[in-house]
């Protein structure tokens, strides 16, 4: 179960997330789930099926978990490859 705590050494592939900041202001308020992620872009597809590609060190993303809640994420804070992650943060 992913939680607050382990957020940022878990996978986020499965996970719900909303864009709350970005220095491309259409992307403020995307929502929908993450398919893929690389170490600069995570892959998101949206509720109408299509699939967008961002990158994470423009965005904040708005990330909910199994239980509910929310925890936000700066990209700059997640850069790298998923496997790496838990050594580097």
């Amino acid at each position: 179960m992913i939680t607050r705590k382990n957020l940022l050494y878990s996978t986020f592939i499965g996970l719900p997330v909303q864009i709350i900041n970005s220095s491309q202001r259409k992307l403020v308020g995307l929502e929908g789930t993450i398919v893929d992620e690389t170490k600069n872009l995570i892959a998101v597809e949206k509720p109408d099926g299509s699939v967008v590609k961002l990158q994470k060190v423009s965005c904040v993303f708005r990330f909910t978990m199994d239980s509910g809640e929310k925890a936000d994420v700066d990209g700059n804070s997640i850069a790298f490859r998923p496997y790496e992650r838990p050594k580097k943060v």
